[in-house]
This record gives C-alpha cells, sequence and structure tokens, in this order.
C-alpha cells in the first residue's frame, strides 16, 4: 500500500502538533481527518473564539476537523470511526481512551518529546532542562491503557545546548519530531517496525515530567547556582520562573526571571542582592551568584536587566525569596 491510499487521522492541538500535520500534508500523507481541542473562548467577556494551531492547518487543507468535548461521545466515535483510518497519529493532545486508540487497523502511535522511558509526563522539556540533561530527543511509541508507557517505535537522540532553553528546546524538537512522525509512518506502512518494550527498567530509576503549576515554578535561592540557573532555563520563556523582591520598608514585587548566568562571589545569604543601579543585579546563592539578564516585574514588560534598570532603583539591602 502507497502512503496516498494509507489513511490517517491526526490528534493534537498547539504548535508542536501542527509542525508535524503541515509535514505530513507537505510530504503527501493521506490525513483523512484531524481530532482537535474545542475552540477556546477569548477577550474580555470571552465572545470571540481562538481555534485551535492544527485546526488551522487542517482548514487550510480542506482536511475534516473534529472538536468533541468527551472523547467517549457516542458520536464522535460513530463520526470518527466513518473516516475509517488505517493509523491514528497523536501529537501533544488529550488522553485517549480505548475506543479511539485501539480503532485504527494498525492503532495509535504518539510522539513524546523526550527519550522514554524517562520523562514521561505532561512537561519532558522543561524537567530535561531543569534537571540538568545534556541530552534528550523525541520518540514514537504505540499507545496502550498506560500514559506514555505502550512499546516504543523509534527515537531520536537531541544534545541540550548550555544555552538551551524550554523554547529553544520546543523548536529543535518540534522540527525532528515532525520527520521522526514520517519516518514512522513510513516503517509502518512497509511493516518493517520492531518495538521495544518501555517495562525493563525499574520504576526507581525513572524520571518523571509532572505539570508545571505557579507553585512549583517558584525560585529556592537555597539551590546552587547550576540548579537555579537551569531551573530558569527549563521554565523560560513559559511558565517562567518567579520569586518575591523584598524591601527593607517591607514592601514586595513579584518577578519574573528569564535569563541568568552563574558568576563567582563571595558567600553570602541566600538571596541577598547586590546592584550596581546601572548593568547588573547579582543575587546570592548557595555556592555564589546569579548574574540576572532578563527580567519582568509584575504588571511590566519583559526587559533586559540594564534597561530595566534605567527607571528603577534597587538598593542592597533588598532580596529575593
Amino acid at each position: 500500500m502507497g502512503k496516498r491510499d494509507f489513511k490517517i487521522v491526526f490528534m493534537g492541538t498547539p504548535d508542536f502538533a501542527a509542525f508535524s500535520l503541515r509535514h505530513l500534508l507537505e510530504h503527501d500523507y493521506n490525513i483523512t481527518g484531524v481530532v482537535t481541542m474545542p475552540d477556546k473562548p477569548m477577550g474580555r467577556h470571552g465572545s470571540l473564539l481562538q481555534s485551535s494551531p492544527v485546526k488551522k492547518t487542517a482548514l487550510e487543507a480542506g482536511i475534516p476537523v473534529l472538536q468533541p468535548e468527551k472523547l467517549t461521545n457516542p458520536l464522535f466515535l460513530e463520526q470518527l470511526r466513518s473516516l475509517d483510518a488505517d493509523l491514528h497519529i497523536v501529537v501533544a493532545f488529550r488522553m485517549l481512551p480505548k475506543a479511539v486508540w485501539d480503532m485504527p487497523r494498525l492503532g495509535t502511535f504518539n510522539l513524546h518529546a523526550s527519550l522514554l522511558p524517562q520523562y514521561r509526563g505532561a512537561a519532558p522539556i522543561n524537567w530535561a532542562i531543569i534537571n540538568g540533561e545534556t541530552e534528550t530527543g523525541v520518540t514514537t511509541f504505540f499507545l496502550d491503557h498506560e500514559i506514555d508507557t505502550g512499546d516504543i517505535i523509534d527515537q531520536v537522540k537531541v544534545p541540550i545546548n548550555p544555552d538551551d532553553n524550554a523554547g529553544t528546546l520546543h523548536d529543535k524538537l518540534m522540527e525532528i519530531g515532525a520527520e521522526l512522525v514520517s519516518r514512522t509512518v513510513d516503517d509502518i506502512i512497509a511493516g518493517r517496525v520492531r518495538t521495544m518494550s518501555q517495562l525493563d527498567i525499574p520504576l526507581s530509576e525513572l524520571r518523571p515530567a509532572p505539570k508545571i503549576f505557579k507553585e512549583n515554578s517558584r525560585i529556592d535561592w537555597n539551590m546552587t547556582s547550576r540548579q537555579i540557573n537551569n531551573f530558569i532555563r527549563g521554565l523560560s520563556p513559559y511558565p517562567a520562573a518567579w520569586t518575591i523582591l523584598k524591601n527593607p520598608d517591607g514592601r514586595e514585587r513579584a518577578f519574573k526571571i528569564f535569563e541568568a548566568e552563574p558568576v563567582d562571589a563571595p558567600l553570602q545569604k541566600p538571596g541577598t542582592v547586590w546592584c550596581d543601579g546601572r548593568r547588573f543585579i547579582e543575587v546570592s546563592t548557595a555556592d555564589g551568584a546569579l548574574r540576572l539578564l532578563e527580567i519582568q516585574a509584575a504588571g511590566k514588560k519583559r526587559l533586559p536587566v540594564c534597561a530595566f534598570l534605567c527607571g528603577n532603583d534597587l538598593t542592597d539591602c533588598c532580596y529575593f525569596e
């Protein structure tokens, strides 16, 4: 069977998924339908609806789009079944019920932004950087009952550079992942897939990638400079690591930190601020200091530190907590 006769339903929502969908379309794969999230209300009164990047890509290509609220809805399942797909592909979507992933004759595979079985979960790109990894990658695997645990089809390793953050690594993995998706489809069509089980590694050796919330994106200045810098890189540009600046008079102000670099400095109480008023802000850590390079005060624009200091004064009596 050639790829033009091989029917695929694609499932996904954000830009990461839309890039893979565009890659498949540009290389003449037969996408018979797309499943994505319902449109999101936006604007002050929620009167405008925003389509997902995957929906926009599908509509531009004239592909039917399904947007179920519930993936177990009988009407949705009937519509999905009518597309008669040989294969479902999932990229950055929701957890699927068995009725969906088991529907095509050749099953359903997912693209995950890590080297499974490491970093299963919602935020693999963030946690790989936060944990100081020097390598990550993308994985395709067949879906089964448990999330991110199905048999691995293929992987590509990608180095994490010292200057990478979550944004730059996301874009690298998005491009390499799209190529892996098409290669995986080719292998499935040709019948040359040889899968590998994920069940051979003890759970104690696995590093998880849980969802990032505001509560677990606050900086702990008691960590080392390297750990804090990795934490900042792993959350930049979104959702961004944050901290609270405390002034001697008791005033507090929240800041997001987007970029920093470790510097040598005498040991002081972690969180202590040293600022020359014009060019730099340094903050003490457990083993030295971090020089802040790009920050955003609550309610203000994101700025390089030198630009921020043009209109704001910080005293050495301030500290971050």
